[in-house]
């Protein structure tokens, strides 16, 4: 049954798997879901739906001051499958988000639950040894035994987590947790730490008790965002260059598929350990290279016949992206729309030749965005095999392409694509 919220979202209680979950890696969330396909920003809906702040005064006993953690899902414009290459990346934080209320628990105690399942409640102490359990629960302990790890004194807690991303959508829901859980974590402790480090904190996290080796971008645009901004980030170096994207000249929008989004831990772990054996046959050569980061596209055309047709394909990807997505940023930066959106595309057919992570799906909403009025550029984005498209448009041609876009998608599948345009946004935080 689905139900209207306060904040004029429509309340599905559903499952939600966090973007880069491994085989079994499910997060039991509650999913809200525009009512419109627009952005939730501009969604004004009365009822009588109690609010998140009173579920969480009626789920949860006790006095104290509340606090409320803010954590923002991002796009990545484009640099996909960069991020464990040591590529570069451009994404920006959106309005869909992960919502976390919090209390302070002086028993070391740390409760949390979903508004999908009431009934349930997560529940570890940091004055012990924080280890891996219910799967759902993984993201929220990998947090605690990290920020522990780190020196951070933390005490209990009472959360409870309410999300607007929507469900396996590519759009870092996982990452938005980990970093929301870690500010209310250091909220509540009256410490702070540096986006940076939060980011890799948070990483650790995924990678020790998800069990997901995911690389850094994700974390580290959702911890260190700028509103107005997308970020052009170097994942070896950490160097950020902060790309303006004016609404009044651009808009950003994303399309979900509705296709169901599962990034398994094999065919991810596979594209990881193929670049790997790229790398390894590029430095046997007698070439620095740490990283697919660190070869050209010349290494790669000389290295056709040399090494294995699919391994090829797949450093090919990364070695064009990587230069892809450095050209984009600098092209978003002069006002260059159409060479940045006819990069995104470019993109995208390298995704679904080379690298072999696209769709049926996701490849005809591309198709069919490039011929949209309007539209400078479209790409798949997140991890792949379904999930969502990227687009870049003129903000006059937003409604347009939303209407075209859906009744194309209806007639071809028979699905409806749910459709967020939305800005960049600030960096998690919490809200005051």
């Amino acid at each position: 049954m689905q139900k209207l919220g306060r904040d004029g979202y429509m309340l599905s209680h559903g499952v939600l798997a966090p973007d880069g979950a491994g085989d079994g890696q499910v997060l039991l969330a509650s999913i809200y879901i525009p009512v419109l396909t627009v952005s939730p920003s501009v969604l004004k809906v009365k009822n009588n739906m109690p609010s998140a702040m009173e579920l969480f005064e009626q789920k949860f006993s006790g006095g104290g001051k509340i606090h409320t953690i803010r954590a923002p899902g991002r796009v990545n414009l484009i640099g996909e499958h960069t991020d464990y290459n040591d590529g570069f990346v451009l994404p920006m934080a959106i309005e869909p988000e992960v919502r976390i209320i919090c209390r302070k628990r002086e028993d070391g105690m740390v409760r949390i639950s979903s508004t999908a399942f009431p009934e349930k409640i997560a529940e570890f102490s940091v004055q012990q040894k924080v280890t891996r359990g219910e799967s759902w629960t993984n993201y929220f302990r990998g947090v605690a035994a990290e920020l522990l790890a780190a020196g951070i004194p933390l005490c209990g807690m009472d959360a409870l987590v309410t999300n607007t991303l929507p469900v396996g959508g590519g759009l870092s829901s996982s990452a938005a947790i980990e970093v929301g859980t870690a500010l209310a974590f250091l909220t509540l402790a009256g410490t702070s730490m540096d986006p940076a480090r939060l980011a890799l904190v948070c990483q650790k996290a995924e990678h020790e008790y998800a069990l997901v080796p995911c690389g850094i971008m994700d974390q580290m645009i959702v911890a260190s965002a700028q509103a107005g901004h997308a970020t052009l980030y170097d994942c070896r170096s950490g160097e950020k260059k902060f790309v303006t994207m004016d609404p009044a000249d651009l808009r950003v929008v994303i399309v979900n598929s509705m296709v169901k989004h599962e990034l398994s831990g094999g065919e991810y772990a596979q594209r990881r350990k193929q670049c790997e054996e790229a790398v390894k046959f590029f430095a046997k050569g007698g070439i620095n290279v740490r990283a697919l980061r660190d070869v050209s596209m010349d290494q790669i055309q000389q290295a056709e016949g040399k090494l294995d047709a699919t391994v090829l394909r797949r450093a090919r990807h990364v070695v064009g992206e990587n230069l892809r997505t450095q050209e984009a940023g600098a092209a978003l930066t002069n006002g260059q729309y159409d060479r940045a959106g006819e990069l995104m595309h470019q993109s995208h057919i390298s995704l679904r030749d080379d690298y072999e992570v696209s769709c049926a799906e996701l490849d005809f909403l591309v198709d069919t965005a490039m011929k949209i009025k309007g539209v400078y550029g479209a790409r798949m984005t997140g991890g792949g095999f379904g999930g969502c498209i990227v687009a870049i448009c003129q903000p006059r041609s937003v409604d347009a392409f939303g209407e075209q876009l859906s009744e194309s998608y209806r007639k071809k599948y028979s699905l409806k694509p749910a459709i967020y345009p939305t800005n960049a946004t600030a960096a998690a935080g919490e809200v005051r």
